[in-house]
């Protein structure tokens, strides 16, 4: 627990210090990599009820989910920074969180194969949408941020699952879960 409140101190103050930054030169770079997850909802719901499905899941799927979906997430970085347009990356991200937050809510215990490829598409068109934002200057650096990030995040639902799994049986799990689903409705409807 200690480790995750130190990775968010230094998260939130690399964040302040990018925010508070006027030069433009950091527009897409590695603090911005790192701050762009942890600066949306969508973003911020998806990577925990990934952390939090995996760990449902249980056994392989704690690294299995989290490492496919920080690779595919890349494969979608790099299909948009090299023009890959795709007119629906906004929905699916909505329909993500809605999908994953009831994977968790309503318990299922997908396969790792089918786990995994429900983490992968969804991770694509997560990762397309930071490709599309990205200047072709700092793509590596920006892509080294965000991925950071993401797997942080990632680490912070597997936390939150872990705990929640112990402590109360999967109640919480479950419930973590539904929060997520309402927040892909909220999305969308907003």
């Amino acid at each position: 627990m200690r480790l995750i409140f130190i990775v968010w101190a230094c998260t939130g103050a690399l964040i302040i210090a990018v925010l508070t930054s006027n030069g433009t030169s950091q527009s897409h770079s590695f603090a911005m990599g790192i701050a762009h997850p942890l600066l949306g909802v969508d973003h911020i719901s998806v990577m925990i009820a990934v952390g939090l499905w995996a760990v449902l899941v249980g056994g392989r799927a704690v690294w299995v989910l989290p490492l496919t979906f920080l690779a595919t997430m890349l494969a979608g970085f790099a299909a948009a920074s090299a023009g890959l347009d795709i007119p629906i990356v906004d929905s699916v991200i909505s329909s993500s969180i809605i999908a994953l937050g009831l994977l968790v809510a309503l318990s299922v215990k997908a396969p790792i194969w089918l786990g995994a490829l429900i983490t992968a598409m969804f991770a694509f068109f997560h990762g397309h949408a930071h490709g599309t934002e990205a200047a072709a200057a700092s793509l590596i650096s920006y892509a080294l941020g965000f991925t950071f990030s993401t797997a942080t995040l990632h680490g912070i639902g597997i936390g939150f699952g872990i705990l929640a799994a112990s402590s109360m049986r999967q109640v919480a799990l479950r419930a973590m879960g539904g929060v997520m689903a309402l927040i892909g409705i909220a999305l969308i409807v907003i």
